[in-house]
């Protein structure tokens, strides 16, 4: 039991170096207003009461969740058929689709989210395609359909693995049981694969929402500068204008509405009658 301890101290002490020490100091930044030295600070509630008064901040913030929503819903509705059907395919194939999925994420994603500036941009793949067939050129970047496509891609992979993992472990059995009770392929697959499946769901749009819901080099790239989200507001108050503690403060808002995600979502995910438990 010593030893097992013992190897315990080293990821306690990463942990409280990179994840606790600057939550802390985010913490102490969020409610102090002159300066970012520690020996100087004045309590203060100014940070939060500048970002909740401005209708700015505000419409940013309304921007980042809507567009978070919108990639978590085109991941579930995009993603689920896709795990379904690597799932429901031989097995032999399925870790070669799975390895296709996987492989773009070997690629730094800001190299990705790069390429699909060249693809939608004025002269880009897409439309020198659309001028082959006649059309004319479609205005694609700088726009919100470049901003949730990028997301898309990025983040996509984690929701179908996710849900390909419930769907993976689910007993077969039970929808040979569900066939021999009379209930067709829909009824089974609404009875017995979905419920079964919405834990992988849910974790999914947890690991989809939350990058989502603060990405800033993918607005910055594929939405330019005039599409601002709530992590492009974040980046220039730490790395442009140079104000931590309101950038603190914003972080720290931010930090908030994500646990609040979570903990609705682990609470979706612990409701019997969620998974389809409920008599």
């Amino acid at each position: 039991m010593r030893q097992f301890r013992s190897m315990i101290y080293p990821y306690v002490v990463w942990l409280a170096i990179m994840v606790v020490v600057p939550m802390l100091l985010i913490l102490l930044y969020a409610f102090t207003k002159e300066g970012n030295s520690v020996t100087t600070f004045r309590f203060t509630l100014e940070n939060f009461t500048r970002f909740f008064s401005d209708a700015v901040f505000l419409d940013v913030l309304k921007r980042s969740l809507i567009i978070a929503i919108v990639t978590t819903i085109l991941c579930v509705l995009l993603g689920y058929p896709i795990a379904y059907a690597i799932a429901s395919g031989p097995e032999k194939s399925r870790m070669f689709w799975i390895l296709m999925i996987t492989m773009p994420t070997w690629i730094n994603m800001l190299v990705r989210t790069y390429a699909w500036v060249g693809i939608l941009q004025d002269d880009g793949l897409l439309n020198k395609l659309f001028g082959l067939f006649g059309l004319e050129p479609v205005k694609m970047m700088y726009t919100t359909f470049a901003v949730v496509l990028g997301m898309v891609y990025n983040f996509i992979p984690f929701m179908i693995l996710q849900i390909h993992a419930s769907l993976a472990k689910m007993d077969k059995s039970l929808l040979e049981a569900a066939s021999d009770l009379g209930a067709n392929r829909w009824q089974s697959f609404l009875r017995v694969t979905l419920p079964l499946s919405l834990p992988g769901v849910l974790s999914g749009i947890t690991l989809v929402f939350l990058p989502a819901v603060s990405s800033f080099f993918i607005p910055k790239l594929l939405g330019g500068g005039q599409y601002v989200l709530i992590g492009n507001v974040i980046e220039t108050q730490f790395l442009t204008s140079g104000d931590w503690n309101f950038g603190s403060a914003i972080s720290l808002i931010m930090a908030i509405i994500i646990m609040l995600s979570m903990y609705f979502t682990r609470k979706v995910d612990t409701d019997p009658s969620a998974n389809g438990r409920s008599e």
